[in-house]
C-alpha cells in the first residue's frame, strides 16, 4: 500500500510522533495505521529508556478529587517548557483519573483504559522528547461530614489537597492557599519530633553563650528566653498556629474553628522538591548541535 501524505498525517495526529517517524512506521508496516501505531509504541519503548538515566526535575503537581476520594501527585519533565506542552497536561490529567479508578500502591502497574500508567509515560517520553516520569502520589479519603481543599499554585508549580472536618469546601481551600504560601512544616505542636526541638534548643543555648550582652545573666533568665524562643518557634512551623494568611489577627487555627471546622490533615507537593536539578548552558548546548 502506498504511503500517502495523508496517511502519515493522520499517524501524527494519534500518536504525536514526528513527520520522518511516521512515514517509517508506515512504510515498515505497508500502510497500515493500527501496525504503525505498535511500530512507533516499540520504537518508542526503545527510545525512552535511553531517557530513564536523565534528571527529571520540572514538570507539574496536581490534585485530583472523585467523591470521598482524592490523590495529589507529581509528574516529572526535564524542562519547565513540557509542563505547558498540551499533551504533557493530558499525561497529567489521565494519570490523574488512573490512580481514583484503582486503589493499588503499584502505582506504574494501574491499569487505564487498557494501558498501565508505566505505558503511558513511555508513550509520552517517546512523542514529547523529554524523560517523563511519576514522582510523587498521596491517596486521601474522607468521610461524608469532611471536606478536601484543593489549590494549585502557577498552574501546579506547588499543589495542596488538605482535609477538614466540618466547614465547607471554601473553608478547606481557604487552608489550602495558606499552605501553599506559608510551607509550614507540621500540622500542629504534638506533630514536631522531638529529636528536632532538643535540635532547636541547643542552637538557641549556642546562641546565647556566644552573645556578650548575656554572658552575666542567671541561668533562669536564659532558660526563660530560650524557651520563649522555642514557642515562637514551634508556632512558625506548625499549620495550626500561623497567623491566617488572609486574615493575620487570626491563627489558621481560629480561622477554622470560625468556620465550625477542625483541621485534620494537609499535603503540600513543589515541583522538584529534594532533586539536585542538573545545570544546563543552553547556549553551549545549541552551540554544539550547530557545529555538529
Amino acid at each position: 500500500m502506498a504511503v500517502t501524505a495523508q496517511l502519515v498525517k493522520e499517524l501524527r495526529e494519534k500518536t504525536g510522533a514526528g513527520m520522518l517517524d511516521c512515514k517509517k512506521a508506515l512504510e515498515a508496516t505497508d500502510g497500515n495505521i493500527e501496525n504503525a501505531i505498535t511500530w512507533l509504541r516499540e520504537k518508542g519503548i526503545a527510545k525512552a529508556a535511553k531517557k530513564e538515566s536523565r534528571v527529571a526535575a520540572e514538570g507539574l503537581c496536581n490534585v485530583a478529587i472523585d467523591g470521598n476520594k482524592a490523590v495529589i501527585y507529581e509528574v516529572n519533565s526535564e524542562t519547565d517548557f513540557v509542563s505547558k506542552n498540551a499533551q504533557f497536561l493530558e499525561v497529567i490529567d489521565t494519570i490523574g483519573k488512573a490512580l481514583l479508578a484503582n486503589d493499588s500502591d503499584d502505582y506504574l502497574n494501574i491499569t487505564y483504559n487498557g494501558e498501565t500508567i508505566s505505558n503511558i509515560l513511555v508513550s509520552a517520553t517517546a512523542t514529547i522528547g523529554e524523560k517523563i516520569s511519576l514522582r510523587r502520589v498521596t491517596r486521601v479519603t474522607k468521610a461524608d461530614n469532611e471536606n478536601f481543599g484543593a489549590y494549585k499554585h502557577a498552574g501546579g508549580r506547588i499543589a495542596v489537597l488538605t482535609l477538614v472536618d466540618g466547614g465547607t469546601e471554601a473553608t478547606a481551600k481557604d487552608v489550602a492557599m495558606h499552605v501553599a504560601a506559608i510551607n509550614p512544616k507540621y500540622l500542629s505542636e504534638a506533630c514536631i519530633p522531638a529529636d528536632e526541638l532538643e535540635k532547636e534548643k541547643a542552637i538557641q543555648i549556642a546562641e546565647m553563650k556566644n552573645d556578650p550582652k548575656m554572658a552575666n545573666k542567671p541561668e533562669k533568665v536564659l532558660e526563660n528566653i530560650v524557651n520563649g524562643k522555642l514557642a515562637k518557634y514551634k508556632k512558625e512551623i506548625c499549620l495550626l498556629d500561623q497567623p491566617f494568611v488572609k486574615n493575620p489577627d487570626l491563627t489558621v487555627d481560629q480561622f477554622a474553628k470560625s468556620e465550625k471546622a477542625t483541621i485534620k490533615n494537609y499535603i503540600r507537593l513543589e515541583v522538584g522538591e529534594g532533586i539536585e536539578k542538573v545545570e544546563t548552558d543552553f547556549v553551549a548546548e545549541v552551540m554544539a548541535q550547530v557545529k555538529a
